[in-house]
């Protein structure tokens, strides 16, 4: 058994260690933490479904709930933590990574990006598991107005989502790790996406750690809103337009004129 000496001289080693952690570092990856527990527990659409909805005389709450899962992932994971990084720890809006930072940059990467994710996310519509997924919300694959309604009510969980990784954590963390904050911020974002199709899962892999690159090169986290959004978007669009068609997978040109065909 360890002596009194002993655990006195563990106690001396611990507080001298924990002396020299970085306040906030510490706090930004616990509170980012807490933040994915949160969603998942208070933005969860069965608890709107079951819950709020009756509360709140809604009876068909399936469109209702989508809203409540992108606005509970505004708050938290974007006027949460620029709260705390603004109010708590001082940081202005710059280090924040809310500034426009390189705008040119950033305007350039996406008009070259854009086609890519055309191009690509076309390719990967043909699979029978993205027309499985895409949208979220089936119902917007059959109607026009509700694929728009839940596409500008996505925006909301777009803004949380990506400041939470691309903004909080890698903005919040730079001052202890440096540009190992890209990869501080990638792995749980890329872990978050263990559930998705698998080219998308690997995929995440990559595209946490170039969104964190290109947002660490243009210091401002906005350009990763409309660059992951578009993307989201033209793939819901895309997957759409096969399951109208009646599910087809092909990549050519008759694929591409039969998915038209359905607008």
């Amino acid at each position: 058994m360890p002596g009194t000496g002993s655990w006195s001289a563990e106690w001396r080693t611990l507080q001298r260690v924990v002396k020299r952690l970085d306040v906030q570092t510490v706090t930004v990856l616990i509170v980012a933490a807490l933040v994915v527990i949160l969603q998942m527990q208070f933005g969860d659409r069965r608890l709107f479904r079951m819950e709020i909805a009756p509360a709140l005389g809604i009876g068909n709450p399936g469109l209702w709930s989508w809203g409540w899962w992108f606005g509970m992932q505004g708050v938290l994971g974007f006027l949460l933590p620029v709260a705390l990084l603004r109010f708590v720890f001082g940081q202005s809006v710059q280090d924040m990574g809310l500034g426009l930072g390189d705008i040119r940059l950033a305007l350039k990467i996406t008009a070259v990006y854009i086609p890519v994710v055309i191009a690509g996310t076309w390719i990967l519509s043909a699979g029978s598991d993205f027309q499985a997924h895409y949208p979220h919300y089936a119902p917007a694959a059959h109607n026009w107005r509700w694929f728009l309604i839940y596409e500008g009510l996505f925006l909301f969980y777009w803004v949380g989502w990506e400041y939470l990784w691309r903004g909080f954590v890698l903005f919040g963390t730079r001052r202890t790790f440096g540009v190992y904050a890209i990869f501080v911020q990638a792995m749980p974002f890329a872990i978050l996406h263990m559930n998705k199709p698998l080219p998308e899962a690997l995929l995440s892999v990559v595209g946490g750690i170039a969104l964190g690159a290109l947002v660490w090169r243009t210091r401002s986290f906005w350009i990763a809103v409309p660059i992951h959004a578009t993307q989201m978007l033209i793939l819901d669009f895309w997957a759409t337009l096969r399951i109208r068609a009646g599910g087809t997978s092909g990549w050519g040109w008759d694929a591409l004129r039969q998915a038209f065909s359905t607008l």
